[in-house]
């Protein structure tokens, strides 16, 4: 991987943690945070249900897919929080 898809990985990571934070609990978790959440969350979504083609730009793609992904593992680690 070269520098630019590094840093279109780490934005779209960004990107991703920060929607999640937005719908699941209504704030982000700072740009590292949000690009941990982003990343992991992809990562999440790609092993549970593998390419996601809804829309035709494969950006947004992966966008939709790192979000999704980001939310499932915000309400997963809510509930582990709950839990303890």
């Amino acid at each position: 991987m070269n520098v630019m898809g590094l840093l279109v990985a780490l934005l779209i990571g960004a990107v991703c943690g920060f929607l999640a934070g937005k719908i699941v609990r209504g704030h982000g978790f700072g740009l590292v945070g949000n690009i941990a959440v982003g990343i992991v969350g992809a990562l999440l979504f790609g092993l549970l249900f593998g390419n996601f083609s809804l829309f035709g730009e494969s950006i947004l793609n992966e966008i939709a897919g790192g979000t999704l992904g980001a939310v499932i593992l915000l309400l997963v680690i809510g509930l582990f929080k709950k839990a303890t």
